[in-house]
Parts: C-alpha cells; sequence; structure tokens
C-alpha cells in the first residue's frame, strides 16, 4: 500500500486510535507511530486490514472539503465514506466530476445523510416515550 493507508483506514472506521489499536491488537504506541510516519507498518498488515472493512483498498481517492473535512472514494467499491464510520454506496461514476465541484456535492451528500439519521433518531426516542402508532397513507 502507498503512502502508509493505516490512518484512512483508521479514518473510515470513525475509531480513534485507542479504539482501532484494541479492535486490531495492535499496540498503541505502535499504531501512533504509523500514524506519524515514525514507522510504517509491514504491507501485509495494512492489507489485513483494508480487507476487514468493506470499502477499504489502496485505491482509496481522498476527497479534500472545507473546514479540513476529508471525506474517502473507494471506485472499486463505488463507495464515499467519511471519517466518522459512515459509508454511502453511489452508483454514478464520480471521478470524472471536476474536484472542486466534487468536494461540494459530498459535503451535502453527508449533510443531507446526518439530517437523515438525526431525525430517524430523534423519531425513535420519541416512540420509546409515547404511544401513537403512525400510518402511511397509500400514494
Amino acid at each position: 500500500m502507498k503512502n502508509n493507508n493505516i490512518k484512512k483506514l483508521r479514518a473510515i472506521t470513525g475509531q480513534t486510535q485507542k479504539a482501532f489499536a484494541e479492535n486490531y491488537g495492535i499496540p498503541l504506541s505502535t499504531l501512533r507511530k504509523w500514524e506519524q510516519n515514525e514507522s510504517a507498518p509491514p504491507e501485509y498488515v495494512e492489507k489485513l486490514i483494508a480487507r476487514t472493512l468493506p470499502s477499504a483498498d489502496n485505491n482509496l481517492m481522498e476527497i479534500d472539503c472545507s473546514r479540513g473535512i476529508v471525506y474517502y472514494y473507494d471506485p472499486n467499491m463505488g463507495t464515499l465514506a467519511d471519517g466518522k464510520g459512515n459509508s454511502i454506496r453511489v452508483s454514478e461514476e464520480i471521478l470524472k466530476v471536476k474536484k472542486q465541484n466534487l468536494s461540494i456535492y459530498v459535503e451535502d451528500l453527508f449533510s443531507d445523510y446526518y439530517s437523515i439519521v438525526e431525525r430517524f433518531e430523534r423519531d425513535c426516542r420519541y416512540d420509546q416515550t409515547d404511544s401513537i402508532i403512525w400510518t402511511r397513507l397509500p400514494k
């Protein structure tokens, strides 16, 4: 793998360094050294970790957005991922989209995603405290 992808792989999981290290049985101090490029993990370790992630391999494309937020695109899986462990499958070929526009589109996509998840979780909390039964009207 190129350019020490361990930090990218961890970002895709949305885990802290401590959680990631515990999850993969890596000493925390070793993970920190890998991420700070003080040392490099064996290539097979990166490949093994990447295989455990549904949308991670060595072809990840970084999409830099405003406020320093980075998203990742996996062209093999057709997925976009954030640094919180969320991924969204897209069917449109985005490699040919203008870089300046792509960052805006991806930011908007995840902003809408976060809003929908927030509304879903709010509704679930509300449902647990109230006895309303919702029905959907036929279309």
